[in-house]
């Protein structure tokens, strides 16, 4: 993405040269970074008001009862994962968090879900998810300490869990591509500075759109489960 960018510009800049338009390139250069800047002031503004105002809400405990509120859905999200184990805390955490638009609290708590997912499949390891490993085209139940040898070799193999994404990892990534949030603070300030007489219209749409996204998400993990 970088080099799409830099090569945009590059080209940009050479067309304007070449062409003889070096003083308009010039002007719209100094006209789009003070633009920038504007715009950068604005949104740390916009964001500034919104994660205050969630942070209250998160002293007041309000997140934490929230995130507690939606147990249910975990449960229906991710069967398999033990009750008492801590990414379901995580991962309803970031759940909360991006429906609320706290970019500061769903990217902490979305890594550590990740993490903590990953210590669960390294627990069920050698039972759960590699007691399937194809064998001679066949799949097998013979755990893989057994198969493959002892830990530093397996190590070594190509088939260490730490290989593969476990089926709920995938699951939670996809319902954050999905992203349902009720309050689009981004796109908010951006419709602020751009002079948008009602900002906040965009709201009822956005809730919609990622509405239906998640929806589209939740259908697609449950039918990847029936397989």
């Amino acid at each position: 993405m970088d080099y799409l960018w830099a090569g945009m510009i590059l080209a940009g800049i050479l067309y304007g040269t070449f062409t003889g338009r070096s003083e308009a390139l010039t002007k719209d250069l100094l006209d789009a970074a003070g633009e920038a800047i504007s715009l950068c002031i604005t949104m740390a503004g916009v964001l500034s008001f919104w994660m205050g105002l969630m942070k209250v809400g998160e002293r007041a405990g309000l997140l934490q009862k929230m995130t507690k509120g939606i147990q249910p859905l975990v449960d229906f999200l991710f069967p398999d994962i033990p009750q008492e184990h801590a990414s379901r805390m995580h991962i309803s955490t970031n759940l909360v968090a991006n429906v609320l638009g706290l970019g500061w609290a769903c990217t902490p708590a979305g890594l550590k879900a990740m993490e903590e997912l990953a210590k669960l499949e390294e627990e069920r390891g050698t039972e759960v998810m590699q007691s399937t490993l194809p064998v001679n085209g066949r799949k097998s139940r013979t755990p893989v300490n057994k198969r493959f040898g002892n830990r530093k070799e397996r190590e070594k193999s190509s088939l260490h869990p730490s290989c593969e994404a476990s089926r709920e990892m995938c699951d939670f990534l996809i319902l954050n591509i999905s992203s349902l949030q009720v309050i689009p603070v981004h796109v908010i300030a951006y419709r602020m500075q751009y002079g948008s007489t009602d900002p906040a219209r965009v709201i009822g749409p956005a809730i919609l759109a990622t509405c239906a996204s998640t929806l589209a998400a939740i259908v697609y993990i449950k039918m990847k489960h029936m397989e």
